[in-house]
């Protein structure tokens, strides 16, 4: 078994014990492999090992990848954008990606909507929420959703599927755990108002057990299965 594999596997047990504990089954939760810096060789190893789903931060370098992986032929992969996203990247997430997880203004769900081509189905998009109410995050504050949501949801290139948040640092479990909860409870209502709604996308390496325990269904997990980035390339 490779590194990855290896990787992989103890990160899927992770997720299980995770689940485990707080009375949720392991399926609950998908795990999303970022791949972003890593070469198509490192998502090769990914891609044989089981793993279908993966995240790109930067645009191009995501398109570049999906390409590849096309013109290999090889089936079932699903790509998420999940990196801030300016107006002038719009297009190519919209005509190569399958999800968009920071949407945070109607500017950037319009230009999607509008760019998606007729003949692929409508990119499914999560709203990014700034729980931690910092600057130098994207996202919009709890108090906006509703009206955004709304917004998104009327859009016919794009279908609302949930939340996506990243929350500040925080080493300790309770403060982790607290903060997921404001999630939880954001997505819940969303789910009341938007049957399409079923995706909360929350919890990376160091926070994702109180993640799951607040009720995540999706996990993004870069460096515990690819490494350390390497951010000189």
């Amino acid at each position: 078994m490779n590194d990855i594999a290896h990787n992989l596997a103890q990160v899927r047990d992770k997720i299980s014990a995770a689940a485990t504990r707080c009375g949720r089954a392991s399926e609950e939760v998908t795990l999303l492999a970022v791949s972003k810096t890593k070469p198509a060789s490192a998502i090769a190893e990914a891609i044989d090992a089981g793993q279908r789903m993966f995240g790109e931060n930067y645009v191009q370098e995501g398109v570049e990848k999906i390409r590849h992986f096309r013109e290999k032929g090889t089936a079932d992969l699903q790509w998420h954008f999940i990196g801030p996203l300016q107006s002038n990247k719009s297009r190519l997430v919209a005509e190569h990606f399958d999800w968009c997880h920071t949407v945070d203004r109607l500017r950037i769900a319009s230009r999607l909507s509008e760019q998606r081509p007729a003949e692929m189905p409508p990119l499914n998009v999560l709203i990014q929420i700034n729980i931690s109410d910092e600057n130098s995050k994207s996202g919009i504050a709890l108090e906006a959703l509703d009206q955004l949501a709304d917004e998104v949801a009327a859009l016919p290139g794009l279908k609302l599927r949930g939340l996506m948040a990243i929350p500040a640092p925080e080493s300790d479990y309770d403060r982790q755990f607290a903060v997921a909860r404001q999630m939880a409870v954001a997505f819940e209502a969303l789910k009341t108002r938007f049957p399409t709604v079923d995706t909360l996308s929350l919890g990376m390496t160091d926070d994702m057990a109180a993640a799951i325990a607040a009720g995540s269904t999706m996990v993004r997990i870069g460096t515990a299965i690819f490494g350390a980035r390497d951010y000189t390339q």
